[in-house]
């Protein structure tokens, strides 16, 4: 097993996934902490989505498994308001926490290791055509380049963030280790609505 390291954890109302972008405005001082400090050592925070608890307040529960996140650019153009963006990184499960002084949650972390890209099977090759639409109209902020429609991997990551499903499936398909499985599924969804034949 691979060695457990530290992480600050951001929890969101939201799932970010391997190679998304994540853009966040950050105005609570334990957030605004970890920002400059993962800024300052060019180290990544933890996204995890909400078990329990809100954004904003009291410390939040988190679930177990999310995804490290890396700023690629930030602004401040307002006093006391940090508008970053942020790339998605590694997937992680959290081994344990502990709320610090300042209200911001620490955990060990054991990483899950990346899923080896893979050529998009043929039974889901139908779904390629509707993801280059999709890629075209959100843009590349969004969804910015390289965009790698053949690589299972990054295809099945990109359909997750756009499909319009509730955070609690979007965090199962997060977790899923099989790259197939999670394109049979979201095919599934997609046939189901009339939107993949």
């Amino acid at each position: 097993m691979s060695a457990l390291y530290e992480l600050p954890i951001f929890p969101l109302n939201t799932v970010l996934f391997p190679g998304g972008v994540l853009p966040l405005k950050i105005f609570e001082q334990r957030y605004m902490g970890m920002a400059s400090e993962c800024m300052r050592e060019g180290k990544p925070f933890g996204v995890c989505l909400i078990e329990k608890g809100q954004e904003v307040g009291a410390p939040a529960q988190p679930h177990a498994v999310g995804v490290e996140a890396r700023i690629v650019e930030w602004d401040m153009q307002q006093l006391g308001v940090l508008q970053v963006t942020t790339r998605g990184g590694s997937r992680f499960r959290i081994v344990d926490s502990a709320v610090d002084h300042e209200g911001l949650r620490r955990a060990r972390v054991a990483p899950i290791a990346d899923e080896r890209p893979c050529v998009v099977p043929a039974a889901q090759q139908n779904l390629l055509a509707l993801l280059r639409e999709i890629v075209a109209e959100v843009g590349n902020d969004r969804i910015p380049e390289p965009h790698d429609y053949e690589n299972a991997v990054w295809a099945g990551y990109r359909y997750c963030e756009v499909l319009p499903i509730p955070l609690a499936a979007r965090q199962k398909l997060l977790e899923l280790d099989d790259t197939v499985s999670r394109l049979e599924i979201i095919q599934q969804f997609l046939q189901q609505r009339g939107l993949a034949q």
